[in-house]
């Protein structure tokens, strides 16, 4: 295994546990009360497209050399971390 195919692997299983995640603060919303929800849906509307993002990333680095891909690490990186950081500061909300 080449170290951009483990690389690749790790971030598809930090994707599926922010997947997790996400799925855990929909169920959770879905408790909240009418008015609420709405607030809730535009917070996974954006989960959503930083979802994408990283998504995105993660395919554009796999379509790229061996020695390209380290170029686009840090993005993958930087979409990684603002969706945890999303998901973070909605978890908080919804148990605020």
């Amino acid at each position: 295994m080449t170290e951009k195919e483990a690389y690749r692997e790790k971030v598809e299983a930090q994707l599926e546990s922010l997947d997790a995640r996400i799925d855990l603060l929909k169920a959770k919303a879905k408790e909240a009360k009418a008015d609420a929800k709405m607030k809730y849906e535009e917070q996974f509307e954006n989960l959503r497209q930083k979802r994408q993002t990283v998504r995105t990333r993660l395919d554009e680095l796999g379509e790229k050399g061996e020695q390209v891909w380290k170029e686009l690490k840090s993005g993958v990186e930087d979409a990684l971390d603002d969706l945890q950081n999303a998901i973070d500061s909605a978890v908080a909300q919804l148990e605020a």
